[in-house]
C-alpha cells in the first residue's frame, strides 16, 4: 500500500475515546467497523458453546487492531472487547 492509499484510509478513520468498562464490540452482534488502538488496553473474551462464563483470549494494546473479521466475512462479532483503562483512544474505520 502506497502513501496515497494510506492517507485515504487514515482520513476515513474517526477517533473514539473509551472509558474503563465500556463495551466496544459485543459477541454475536452485527459489525460494520474495525478499530485500531492508539492508547489503552482492551480485553477480548469469547463465550464458547457449552460455557456460561466468557473465556479470556487476549488484551489489545497500542498498534493492535480488532473487529476486521466481521467486516471481511459479513458475519456477527466473534468476541466481546471491553475497555480496561480510562482515557483510552481508538481509531474507528467503518
Amino acid at each position: 500500500m502506497g502513501e496515497h492509499e494510506l492517507n485515504i484510509v487514515a482520513d476515513a478513520m474517526t477517533v473514539v475515546k473509551a472509558e474503563r468498562g465500556q463495551t466496544i464490540i459485543q459477541e454475536g452482534k452485527d459489525g460494520d467497523d474495525m478499530f485500531v488502538v492508539e492508547q489503552g488496553v482492551f480485553r477480548c473474551t469469547k463465550t464458547f458453546k457449552g460455557d456460561f462464563k466468557p473465556t479470556f483470549l487476549k488484551n489489545f494494546e497500542q498498534g493492535d487492531a480488532f473487529g476486521e473479521l466481521a467486516l471481511l466475512y459479513n458475519a456477527p462479532r466473534a468476541a466481546t472487547v471491553v475497555c480496561e483503562k480510562n482515557g483510552s483512544i481508538l481509531y474507528r474505520l467503518d
